[in-house]
């Protein structure tokens, strides 16, 4: 197997057409700075969960597929990528447990309009490897395997070995974050994503290129601690730089 990284990906996150409304449409067709300043993909936000979508976006799910159809429409038109996340696919912060059927059900919804691929996430990082067996094989009825991929956060310590439950059903694509960056503002408590030096450390012993250069990996990580003040959260950064 191989995992290779062969560019950096920039995405924009919109969960409105509002915000990619711009005064001047006729110089930038989808109506945005950032498309204009070269971004190639947007991304958007979804939930598996009625109150967090409330609490995040501040709509309902219904209510938020008809934003997402605006945004989606525009990409089109404009040949611009969208990706799609799905959040709290393995718990929520105020509904607790959630259905593996819903996650699909969102899922679907999000892949059949017309996102290239749809990103499944444990945000507040409650989930264990089992709960993800079981989210993923209902989605995986729903949605391409090729189209998933896997957003982990780390709160319990589970985030590693949700990954690789994910990669041994067939996912190939993993989100993480340098130094295990990250949170969410509306799910007190939960910690950053799955530390890349962490990911990449494991993947490597598995024998799965990444092409990433390790060493340039935990620099990045111990230059962005320093310029945030903060501790690494990666534990493959504590063992070999101490910091």
């Amino acid at each position: 197997m191989t995992l290779t990284c062969h560019k950096i990906h920039c995405k924009m996150v919109f969960a409105t057409l509002a915000f990619l409304e711009e005064k001047n449409a006729k110089r930038n067709p989808f109506g945005c700075w950032q498309v204009a300043a070269g971004a190639k993909e947007v991304s958007i936000f979804g939930a598996a969960s009625e109150l967090f979508t409330q609490k995040n976006i501040n709509c309902s799910i219904d209510e938020s597929f008809q934003r997402f159809d605006q945004i989606l429409k525009a990409a089109r038109a404009a040949s611009i990528s969208v990706r799609g996340y799905v959040s709290c696919v393995l718990g929520c912060p105020y509904e607790g447990k959630i259905s593996p059927v819903k996650v699909a059900e969102v899922s679907k919804r999000m892949y059949s309009m017309g996102c290239y691929e749809i990103s499944l996430g444990d945000t507040i990082g409650v989930g264990t490897p089992r709960a993800m067996k079981d989210m993923l094989s209902a989605v995986m009825q729903e949605v391409p395997l090729t189209a998933l991929a896997v957003h982990c956060h780390d709160t319990y310590g589970q985030a590693l070995a949700n990954t690789l439950m994910a990669l041994q059903m067939g996912v190939s694509v993993v989100d993480s974050s340098v130094a295990g960056l990250g949170g969410c503002p509306y799910a007190q408590g939960a910690s950053g994503n799955l530390a890349t030096e962490d990911l990449v450390y494991m993947l490597e012993g598995l024998g799965i290129h990444t092409g990433v250069n390790f060493q340039k990996l935990l620099e990045a990580g111990t230059f962005i601690c320093q310029a945030l003040n903060r501790k690494t959260s990666s534990k493959v950064a504590q063992a070999t730089c101490k910091l």
